[in-house]
C-alpha cells in the first residue's frame, strides 16, 4: 500500500468534497433521505458491513465501541466479508483518497472507523484488532 495513502470517514450526510477521491458507502442499508444522485457514490459496498446481529446488539453506544470493533474485526474474516475488504484495501493502494461513507452520527464510533484502521495499518483480519 502506498505511504502516501488517505483514508479518511465521513457522514453520508455531509456534502462531497473534491478531495473525497473514491467515496464507498460502507453500510448495509440506504441511508434516509439521500438520494443516490445526492450521493455521489463510486461504490456501495454492503457486504462489509456488520451483521444485523451485531448491529443491533452495539447500538452505537460509545461504551461498547472496543468490543464492537473486536466482534466485527471478528465478522470480517468471513469469506464475503474478507473480499470486500481486500477491495477496499485495493482501492486504497490506488494512491487516491479513500472515502469511507456511514449514515452513522458520530462517525468515531461506526464500522467505517474500524475499516479505516485496519486499512490504514495495511492488515487483514488474521490476528485481533489493535486500536
Amino acid at each position: 500500500m502506498s505511504r502516501h495513502q488517505r483514508i479518511q470517514v465521513r457522514r453520508i450526510y455531509d456534502s462531497p468534497s473534491a478531495d473525497d477521491g473514491v467515496r464507498v458507502l460502507v453500510d448495509r442499508l440506504w441511508p434516509r433521505g439521500v438520494s443516490k444522485e445526492a450521493a455521489h457514490l463510486d461504490e456501495w459496498c454492503k457486504q462489509i458491513a456488520p451483521s444485523p446481529d451485531l448491529r443491533t446488539w452495539y447500538r452505537h453506544d460509545p461504551e461498547l465501541f472496543d468490543e464492537f470493533a473486536r466482534r466485527y474485526t471478528d465478522e470480517l474474516r468471513d469469506p464475503d466479508r474478507a473480499a470486500a475488504l481486500a477491495h477496499l484495501s485495493s482501492l486504497a493502494a490506488q494512491g487516491r483518497p479513500l472515502t469511507l461513507l456511514t449514515a452513522t452520527k458520530d462517525t468515531a464510533i461506526s464500522e467505517a472507523a474500524v475499516l479505516a484502521t485496519i486499512l490504514r495499518q495495511g492488515r487483514e483480519t488474521s490476528g485481533p484488532a489493535d486500536r
